[in-house]
């Protein structure tokens, strides 16, 4: 697992560098320093990659305890400070504030610094956009208006949700982040038990959540569990095509995050009892050793690096960096004190992680990087908790919590980017979504959502913007012209059901996705996602077919679940056969003679097998199992009987099917 000669052999694949070269590229290690170094002394401690340099941006005291971050449309970066952790302080007494610090001279060192928001309590995850700021502070999700962006509040803070746990206050709600699609995107861990809604909703208006990503529409206000699972993740990005990762904690590291999705579980079990197996980990490797955190763990630990606590999740694509580093994910790893690098392949119908020699040093033991994220220079910036305690804090533990750092890494020369996006035209912000610099695409796709959502988006912006799509050249291009063009509702059910004959596959998969996000997809599109899921060439828009089936009703899956398990390709693929159970498990109460075709015809075992152990787990089921299994061939009789096996061994109380006497019959004649 921890094996260099293996990493360094896929890395010779991937990117096509000789060994000896990748190893000269990589930074030089020195035994950790002495712990509480002063924060210019820390930034002048790591270790980087050739031509990389670390610069302190601020530190004690002008930033202190800081847990999250985001930049705004001018570049200047907001940042939470969470006084309250590890306890939440009575209701009123949170001590918890928002900063927005600003470099005026461009040496990248933060000369302006701004409190907009104090009293706060128990924050942990920050946005900005729609006129204001987006806080997470469980048991809330919070808006904090400032329409006039003149750096104070218009109102007291809005409870946009409420029901967020706080059981594990370090698996609060947090990592917030922008998706293509116009959601906020956030984590949630395992040990924190929330039961979301809009304040004062009753239970069956609220959705549950302990382990996975969520996601909320700011102008619809609608929340939704988007993937199930993992542990305690603390950060989630997108690749340029769109699809989400994050990285977690104890369990194996790293997810390709797919709508709808459940992943393996840290502890408990998925809310849906007929889950009956979880998506695992895309990583072929481990950063820790495994068992107890002991001295041993630690330095077998070290080598293969560092540990098991992730922190902040970068899909690097600043455009300032070298290309080999783009689409390439960065975490910290909290017990190693540095970065480490994942490489993303695309594989089947997502992708695998394999493990790249880390990347950044700390060389100081303290360090405890929690987000990072590149700007408007390309450039990267990290936060730092800065902590002699690295995970599970207690209020009583006597630290110093008046630490805290940002820092930024710098590629060759640092040069200083001053923008205010807000003041472009709609023609200049769609010049942006094609900028090699994520960091203005996405900014630039909010600002036309927002003035969409407000009616200030000029006229001619929607045709603009599919005129380019037309043209467009490449697979990162059209997808970023697609999900604008979403944001300002600029595509209509037509014009989804076109691109989902486009001939870029992504494309194709995205349009999909966008047309089944209000859960009301056209007759005509329905038809097409049947058509699809028998023809279609592309394990990536079958992928997204077993998303986009879960938000259909019931009754109206039949068609594309007998495309789907009619694809014996998909049966070894990571994603797809579980997928596809997650998608088919409400239609075998639902008319389970139909499901026991459905399983006879399959051509995943996978589905079929657990069609017939979902059928064996309610008694409504008994009938067209037991009916099957009598008329079975006698090779197809052990699977079943297996399944039944399976079922019966998690239930109690079992009376005899009434389809059970002439069965039995029948296998008992068996020669088997």
């Amino acid at each position: 697992v921890g094996n260099k000669q293996g990493i360094f052999a896929h890395v010779q694949q991937v990117k096509q560098v000789p060994k000896a070269d990748w190893e000269q590229r990589q930074p030089k290690r020195r035994p950790p320093l002495a712990s509480g170094l002063s924060p210019e002394a820390a930034a002048n401690a790591m270790t980087l990659p050739p031509g990389f340099h670390a610069r302190l941006c601020a530190g004690e005291p002008d930033v202190q305890q800081p847990i999250a971050m985001a930049f705004d449309d001018r570049g200047r970066l907001w940042v939470a400070e969470a006084y309250s952790y590890p306890v939440r302080e009575p209701e009123g007494a949170g001590r918890d504030r928002i900063l927005i610090f600003e470099d005026l001279d461009g040496d990248a060192k933060f000369d302006k610094r701004i409190i907009f928001q104090e009293g706060l309590n128990l924050v942990s995850g920050l946005e900005v956009g729609f006129g204001g700021v987006w806080v997470g502070a469980a048991p809330y999700l919070l808006f904090i208006p400032d329409r006039n962006g003149d750096d104070k509040p218009d109102a007291e803070p809005q409870v946009l949700l409420d029901g967020w746990g706080y059981q594990d206050t370090h698996e609060t709600l947090n990592a917030f982040i922008w998706g293509p699609d116009g959601w906020l995107y956030g984590c949630h861990g395992v040990f924190t038990h929330s039961n979301v809604g809009k304040p004062g909703a009753p239970d069956d208006q609220r959705a549950k959540i302990n382990a996975g990503i969520w996601r909320y529409h700011p102008t619809r206000h609608e929340f939704e569990v988007f993937a199930e699972g993992t542990s305690n993740p603390w950060g989630v990005d997108f690749n340029d095509r769109g699809d989400a990762f994050c990285t977690a904690c104890v369990i194996p590291h790293l997810y390709h995050i797919i709508p709808g999705a459940r992943y393996q579980r840290q502890a408990g079990q998925h809310f849906n009892p007929y889950t009956f197996d979880d998506i695992k980990t895309i990583a072929r490797h481990r950063h820790w050793v495994g068992n107890q955190w002991n001295d041993a763990d630690r330095a077998g630990s070290d080598a293969i690096g560092g540990g098991h606590a992730h922190a902040g999740a970068m899909i690097y694509q600043g455009g300032a960096w070298p290309e080999r580093y783009r689409n390439q994910l960065f975490m910290n790893n909290i017990h190693g004190a540095r970065l480490n690098q994942d490489i993303l392949t695309p594989q089947g119908s997502g992708y695998v992680g394999d493990g790249a020699p880390d990347f950044c040093f700390a060389n100081d033991v303290w360090s405890q990087w929690i987000y990072l994220t590149y700007g408007p220079d390309g450039q990267v910036t990290m936060i730092d908790w800065y902590d002699k305690n690295q995970c599970h804090h207690r209020r009583d533990d006597g630290h110093d919590r008046t630490n805290g750092r940002i820092f930024k890494i710098v590629y060759g020369e640092h040069r200083a980017v001053k923008v205010d996006l807000a003041r472009l035209s709609d023609a200049e912000l769609v010049d942006h979504l094609t900028n090699p610099n994520e960091w203005y695409v996405r900014h630039a796709r909010r600002l036309l959502q927002e003035r969409a959502a407000n009616g200030s988006l000029a006229a001619a912006t929607r045709t603009d913007l599919l005129q380019r799509l037309a043209v467009a050249k490449s697979t990162a291009d059209r997808l970023r012209l697609l999900w604008a063009l979403h944001v300002v509702q600029g595509l209509d059910d037509g014009q989804l059901l076109d691109l989902t004959r486009h001939s870029d596959a992504d494309v194709r998969g995205w349009a999909l996705r966008l047309a089944c996000e209000a859960r009301q997809p056209s007759p005509e599109l329905r038809k097409r996602m049947a058509e699809l899921a028998s023809t279609e060439s592309s394990p990536v828009v079958r992928l997204a077919l077993t998303s986009t089936m879960q938000r259909l009703p019931v009754n109206d899956r039949w068609p594309i679940a007998t495309g789907l398990v009619s694809r014996s390709e998909d049966a070894a693929d990571h994603n797809l056969p579980l997928m596809v159970w997650y998608g088919v498990e409400p239609l075998v109460m639902a008319d389970p003679v139909r499901a026991m075709q459905l399983a006879t015809s399959s051509q995943i075992p996978l589905v079929s097998r657990f069609i017939l152990r979902r059928a064996a787990a309610e008694d409504a089921g008994y009938d067209a199992l037991f009916t099957l299994l009598g008329n079975a061939d006698p090779a197809r009789r052990s699977e079943i009987l297996e399944e039944v096996v399976a079922a019966f061994k998690v239930r109690a109380d079992l009376k005899m099917p009434p389809a059970w006497m002439q069965t039995f019959d029948v296998l008992m004649k068996s020669d088997d």
